[in-house]
């Protein structure tokens, strides 16, 4: 399954201190040589100041004790560094380690800064190798006090660049910390500064926000309610768009949201519309199950893809998440993939036949005869369902289901007032970026 593996297209938009947690699942998993995997390590650590982790997978890869002599050079390199900016960093670093100090300060960065330089003699060089030194801690893999640096500069720094840099690199090191409360909302000031923020290019945008969309992996198949908030940043129409544009790789994730999430969501038909135009562009089992089912109708392929679809969620470093129970261990994403992916085809088959075969409907659902019995039976009691079974002949029997009038004009008028949002708010940015007459 490495021809499915999404690694080489997610990984040129991360920071590559995330590329380290996708690497450790691959070597779990085995889908590539141990060999392969260390000498990618290597080649990733050699561009970060974590030369104690080099030496060590060096020492494994090729079963020595010994290190190259350049490696030795460049640790003495960063210790001599790290000492550098530590002494420049060390007036405000001291102030912020001071509480009563620290209630000196104020929401009004400005009068933070004129406070700081006369009652302190702090100044802007001070502030600057604060970030410096906070960067270089991230580089040395010392996230958790990066983390705590870069959110005392950007409550000092007046640069709009490089506070939105040090954003980006407190959304990291919360990420790689496994802080998945805090790294979300730090995703979110992130994204309310992208949709809002004028870049010197629209491509910039865009790219800007596929950079979010590939961080937010992490975070949102971490998340109690990620599912739900996948779909609800994915699905808008820019960053739909962006998707669409620089990033079909991400419709894996929004499609495995879309089939796993317990609440049918209105916007499934509209994403079944993008399925149709991306299937050809961008192959993958996920996608392809679900153009089977709702594009082609084609129930014998879809159930070729459900096989494909379970090995690529278990080889998957975002959706393979394992859960240890006892003595096992589960992926409890693929479990609810299968059963909703079961009904998927089930819900469809039975549109167009009244009735069905349940050793044919246990074929097409990739379950034995019995196992589907009790899969029917089981929709029938939960009210998932409007049929009866024919124990004699072995069929379902589906009963007619006449949609209700008042119900379709629910439904067609449900998402009026948010496509009146959207119009609204296109108007209005399209207005405010005509020049001044």
């Amino acid at each position: 399954m490495a021809s499915y593996d999404l690694t080489p297209r997610i990984a040129p938009n991360l920071d590559r201190h995330l590329v380290f947690p996708m690497l450790e699942f691959l070597q779990e998993r085995q889908l590539y040589p141990d060999e392969e995997i260390l000498k990618s390590k290597i080649e990733l650590l050699s561009q970060t100041n974590m030369v104690d982790y080099a030496m060590d997978i060096h020492k494994s890869l090729y079963h020595t004790e010994d290190v190259p002599q350049d490696m030795m050079e460049r640790r003495a390199e960063v210790v001599a560094r790290l000492k550098a900016l530590e002494e420049a960093a060390t007036p405000l670093v001291n102030f912020l380690q001071n509480p009563s100090a620290v209630q000196e300060l104020r929401a009004d960065r400005s009068y933070n800064l004129q406070m700081l330089q006369d009652r302190h003699q702090i100044g802007p060089e001070q502030i600057e190798a604060l970030y410096q030194y906070a960067k270089f801690q991230f580089e040395c893999g010392n996230y958790s006090g990066a983390a705590d640096y870069l959110y005392q500069y950007r409550a000092l720094c007046t640069n709009s660049e490089r506070n939105l840099s040090a954003l980006w690199g407190k959304l990291a090191a919360e990420i790689l910390m496994q802080n998945w409360d805090i790294a979300l909302e730090e995703l979110n000031r992130l994204k309310e500064i992208i949709d809002s923020k004028s870049f010197s290019s629209p491509l910039n945008q865009v790219q800007s926000r596929i950079w979010l969309m590939n961080w937010s992996l992490f975070i949102f198949f971490n998340n109690e309610n990620g599912r739900t908030q996948i779909i609800d940043l994915f699905n808008q129409d820019k960053y739909l768009n962006a998707i669409q544009t620089n990033a079909p790789h991400l419709l894996r994730y929004l499609a495995t949201a879309f089939i796993v999430n317990k609440r049918r969501r209105p916007q499934f038909k509209d994403f079944i519309r993008v399925v149709q135009q991306e299937q050809h562009a961008f192959k993958d089992p996920i996608i392809e199950f679900l153009a089977s089912v709702y594009v082609n109708y084609d129930f014998d392929g879809a159930q070729k893809k459900m096989r494909e679809c379970e090995e690529l969620i278990l080889n998957d470093p975002f959706l393979g998440k394992r859960v240890e129970e006892g003595n096992f261990s589960t992926v409890p994403l693929r479990d609810e993939f299968l059963e909703n992916a079961r009904l998927f085809i089930f819900e469809t088959y039975c549109r167009i036949h009244r009735r069905i075969d349940l050793g044919v409907l246990a074929e097409k659902v990739n379950l034995n005869y019995e196992e589907a019995e009790r899969w029917i039976v089981n929709l029938i009691r939960t009210s998932k369902l409007e049929a009866k079974i024919d124990s004699k002949l072995g069929t379902i029997v589906i009963e007619p289901n006449n949609p209700n009038v008042y119900e379709q004009l629910i439904d067609h008028t449900k998402g009026l007032s948010g496509r009146t949002y959207k119009l609204v708010t296109q108007v209005l940015e399209h207005a405010q970026a005509q020049p001044a007459r």
